[in-house]
């Protein structure tokens, strides 16, 4: 349990509220200005924790060896959600040297080989994805004809899962992150991804492929990974693929599409395009509420404030990439920004596994989209487009374009 207030009596509320577009959720924004290191107190879970804010408060935490995801485990700890998304075993509730070990063993799948690889069939499927909405013709619903298709493709093809079962992968992503998720429902639905993934491992170490889902069997077969650390990273990879992509790069398109002038000059200078996906990453608030908390092993500074061993700390990357201290003017969009590198993707330890896969999606389907759809535009006043509301992942439920 988090231990009591020891600094004060000030407890901040944050409760997830639905948020249209690129809107900044108000009390994260306020606390970065007024109290970088504050108390929160989350939807479920027990006890208060310590929300940190600011760009480099943010990257001493994630940096830190003495804050551990480990001691998570087991503890009805502050949550935006009433079940706990990572599994206790997995690379996400680790802490070196069980964290090293299991990043080693996918570090080759991101590997220069199997990048080069994916982008090769990404771009392929994105042509032809491309070529089949503009032959149904406008309008279209971007988000369900184009993004979504193309990032469970990509990850289905990463992993090995076969394409008749991504409908079944699909409704499990969405039972995990919902917000309205009980935690008994949450525990079925991981028991129920967890078979799966347990069988299809078993499938591929008799009948290896070039995924890697086959990696790890082999993994599992030498004695460097346990079936549920297995499970853990295929499962990790799959709801960020599915999900936090798609929502992503929707998210992209529909803020290239709202600020035309910087997209027009996107048009004229596509070497551009690696720094604007950057500067989108930054810009957009891609998650509501935060993810997984870590505890503090010792007394430590943070941002003037003493942290106590035993007490629960989450941060929130998407307020230390609007950082003043960091960005100019950082709550406007500039494609051509050039500053510290943001922390979409997080930082130290737990920085995202598959964050260059990420990128790699989102330059391809904005390169593919920018080329193939010259007169690109929302179909329905932006106002119009509704937003997933009740998730973790922000992002348009629907994008409807016309050109």
């Amino acid at each position: 349990m988090t231990p009591p207030p020891r600094h004060g009596p000030v407890v901040h509320d944050w409760a997830v509220v639905p948020l249209p577009g690129t809107a900044f959720d108000p009390v994260p924004h306020r606390l970065l200005h007024e109290e970088p290191v504050a108390r929160v107190r989350l939807p479920h879970g027990e006890g208060h924790a310590w929300l940190v804010t600011r760009y480099e408060d943010v990257r001493l935490v994630t940096a830190d060896p003495r804050m551990s995801r480990a001691l998570t485990v087991g503890r009805p700890l502050p949550s935006m959600t009433p079940h706990t998304l990572a599994p206790a075993g997995g690379v996400g509730r680790a802490d070196p040297p069980d964290h090293t070990r299991l990043r080693r063993l996918i570090a080759p799948t991101f590997g220069r080989r199997r990048m080069t690889a994916l982008r090769g069939h990404t771009e392929r499927t994105a042509a032809a994805l491309a070529l089949r909405t503009l032959d149904a013709g406008p309008p279209a619903d971007l988000a369900e004809s184009f993004v979504g298709p193309l990032s469970a493709t990509v990850v289905a093809e990463l992993l090995g899962v076969p394409a008749a079962d991504l409908a079944r992968v699909q409704a499990w992503r969405a039972g995990l992150l919902s917000h309205d998720t009980t935690a008994a429902a949450g525990e079925s639905v991981k028991k129920e991804i967890a078979g799966y993934f347990a069988d299809l491992a078993r499938h591929r170490a008799g009948q290896p492929a070039d995924d890697l889902v086959s990696e790890l069997a082999a993994a599992r077969a030498a004695g460097g990974i346990s079936t549920p650390e297995l499970v853990s990273m295929a499962v990790m990879l799959t709801l960020n693929g599915l999900d936090a992509v798609r929502n992503i790069v929707s998210t992209m398109v529909y803020v290239l599409l709202v600020h035309p002038d910087q997209t027009a000059k996107l048009r004229t200078d596509p070497g551009g395009l690696p720094r604007a996906v950057d500067e989108l990453l930054r810009y957009i608030p891609q998650r509501n509420g935060v993810g997984m908390p870590r505890i503090a092993t010792a007394d430590i500074e943070v941002g003037g404030v003493t942290v106590r061993e035993g007490e629960t700390v989450h941060v929130f990357y998407p307020a230390a990439n609007r950082d003043p201290a960091v960005y100019t003017d950082p709550d406007r969009l500039d494609l051509s920004r050039d500053e510290a590198p943001h922390l979409a993707f997080g930082h130290g330890a737990h920085y995202c596994a598959g964050a260059q896969l990420a990128r790699m999606e989102a330059e391809v389907m904005l390169a593919t989209l920018l080329d193939r759809f010259p007169r690109l535009a929302l179909a329905v006043a932006p106002e119009e487009i509704a937003w997933r509301a009740g998730t973790v992942n922000r992002g348009p439920e629907t994008l409807p374009v016309t050109w």
